[in-house]
């Protein structure tokens, strides 16, 4: 995932911040806590199609880095 891309990608429910998780190719919304899968390279950002993530997945998120 583009880094850059990522930047811009907001969680379409909360206007959130999204985490890559590259292993489950998903974005993932802490605040919304789903997980928006990326088919073929493309995120399909669609509450229908999104997952919800459980406390422990959460739990085990890295720490978001501070913003300078």
């Amino acid at each position: 995932m583009d880094t850059r891309l990522l930047e811009l990608l907001v969680c379409p429910i909360t206007k959130g911040p999204l985490d890559y998780d590259l292993t489950r190719q998903e974005l993932i919304s802490r605040s919304a806590r789903l997980a928006y899968p990326i088919r073929d390279g493309i995120p399909v950002m669609l509450e229908g199609e999104a997952r919800t993530v459980t406390e422990e997945e959460l739990a085990a998120l890295p720490p978001r880095p501070s913003l300078p």
